[in-house]
């Protein structure tokens, strides 16, 4: 279970991290990009941003390739923000949680349908 501040940490560096990618990053280019979560490691050194990219393959192609383009601004932009004794690597990953969850449901309402009715 993390600390307390760490999840702290975590939800605030969440609200930052997409507040500079929709600033930083054009919608029509991307997509919607939302950042799910957030992991960061224990000495708040590295952290992994999981993402979803609403829109077409190619926008969310585009959108993982701008986000790893302007990591460096996109940091440095959350560095101002938040005043840590060390500024977090970011690391982007898509999260495909959503898609799965969403395929399930499908799943199980498909199975609904087709039960007999007792």
């Amino acid at each position: 279970m993390p600390s307390h501040r760490l999840l702290r940490v975590r939800e605030l560096l969440k609200r930052e991290i997409g507040q500079a990618i929709r600033r930083e990053i054009p919608v029509d280019q991307a997509g919607l990009i939302t950042v799910n979560d957030v992991d960061i490691a224990g000495d708040l050194r590295q952290a992994t941003a999981y993402i979803s990219i609403l829109g077409s393959a190619e926008q969310q192609r585009t959108g993982i390739a701008m986000l790893r383009k302007h990591r460096r601004r996109l940091q440095g932009l959350v560095a101002k923000a938040v005043i840590l004794k060390y500024t977090p690597q970011l690391r982007f990953v898509i999260d495909d949680s959503i898609a799965r969850g969403n395929k399930v449901l499908a799943i199980i309402e498909e199975l609904e349908r087709n039960a007999p009715a007792t």
